[in-house]
């Protein structure tokens, strides 16, 4: 099972650059509340120090060829540590952040975006069913009518009613019990089941917040929309709403008439670079595969175009054949 499967090398600096600019603001937030609000400080800092560790798990997890979820391999604890740590920074933010933070702006909007990241890793991770059934295993065995029960395998080893010298093999002994189909190995961690409506919901609430509250060019808005064009892409598998997702925002920015500090106009500038490219993603795979060309190409997909005529007045020099050619091009 090869990890990221679904995320290709823009998805995954997306998720990074999108964290960079959560971490930074956190730190901020965390500082400015720390006199009128100690515990709330106390408790961003805590999804801070999460958030730091957590992007660490992820560069180790993207550098990684293969994660094994049902051996005890170091790539196995590295799976649970994302677990883990993104369940936790999600207790934190939805039982202790998100109900003290109804009359701050810009907090609001973080809050609410990275309750919306955590569901996302869990998409990514430890959803059942797999938005890639490569990615992590599915354990969903469909029956065959009029034939013996499957024992299934802990090691998903081919169904023996599919193949083999022996076809049918027959009931189970007296006495021996039919092996229990295992788990995701993460599910004491955190329940197998499908996050997708979740994290959708959250998504869809993140980015409302932020439309209502920020302002186009801001970088808290453009993480959001950012991470939500990224989960449209690599979990729905919605290329096209991904794409005018990130079209949508970055002309946001350019009609935004409010302005920013240089810090905040380098975050929103790196953003804005990684949107540009995703309103491009997908679309070379779609046109190779020919259903439809590029923009701007002339004639067909393998078609070059033609060059312009060589200026001036300097006469095009004649075609010398090479030894052995008969018609010069």
């Amino acid at each position: 099972m090869t990890l990221f499967q679904s995320l290709d090398r823009v998805g995954f600096f997306t998720l990074m650059a999108s964290s960079e600019v959560d971490q930074k603001f956190l730190g901020r937030f965390a500082k400015s509340t720390s006199d009128a609000n100690p515990f709330l400080s106390a408790m961003l800092y805590k999804v801070l120090g999460l958030s730091v560790i957590l992007s660490k798990k992820l560069v180790r997890a993207r550098r990684l060829r293969k994660l094994d979820t049902t051996r005890d391999t170091k790539s196995l604890q590295l799976y649970h540590h994302i677990i883990w740590l993104s369940r936790e920074g999600l207790v934190i933010i939805e039982q202790y952040i998100v109900p003290m933070v109804p009359d701050y702006v810009e907090l609001k909007v973080l809050s609410y975006k990275l309750r919306a990241s955590f569901y996302h890793i869990f998409v990514l991770f430890h959803n059942q069913p797999s938005i890639n059934q490569t990615a992590i295993p599915s354990f969903t065995l469909t029956p065959n009518k009029g034939k013996a029960p499957d024992r299934g395998s802990i090691r998903f080893s081919p169904n023996p009613m599919e193949g083999g010298p022996v076809r049918n093999p027959g009931p189970l002994p007296p006495g021996l019990a039919p092996v229990s189909i295992p788990k995701p190995s993460a599910s004491f961690l955190l329940p197998a089941t499908d996050y997708i409506p979740t994290a959708s919901s959250a998504f869809t609430l993140a980015a409302a917040l932020s439309d209502e509250l920020l302002s186009g060019s801001h970088p808290i808005r453009l993480s959001v929309k950012t991470e939500y064009a990224a989960y449209l892409y690599d979990c729905l598998h919605d290329g096209e709403g991904s794409r005018k997702l990130a079209d949508k925002t970055i002309d946001d920015v350019f009609l935004a008439p409010e302005g920013m500090d240089d810090d905040m106009f380098e975050d929103a500038a790196e953003l804005v670079g990684i949107l540009k490219k995703m309103t491009k993603r997908g679309l070379a795979s779609e046109g190779s595969s020919g259903s439809t060309p590029r923009v701007g190409s002339a004639g067909t997909p393998t078609t070059p175009r033609a060059r312009n005529p060589p200026r001036g007045d300097m006469p095009i020099p004649p075609a010398v054949p090479t030894p052995g050619m008969q018609n010069p091009i």
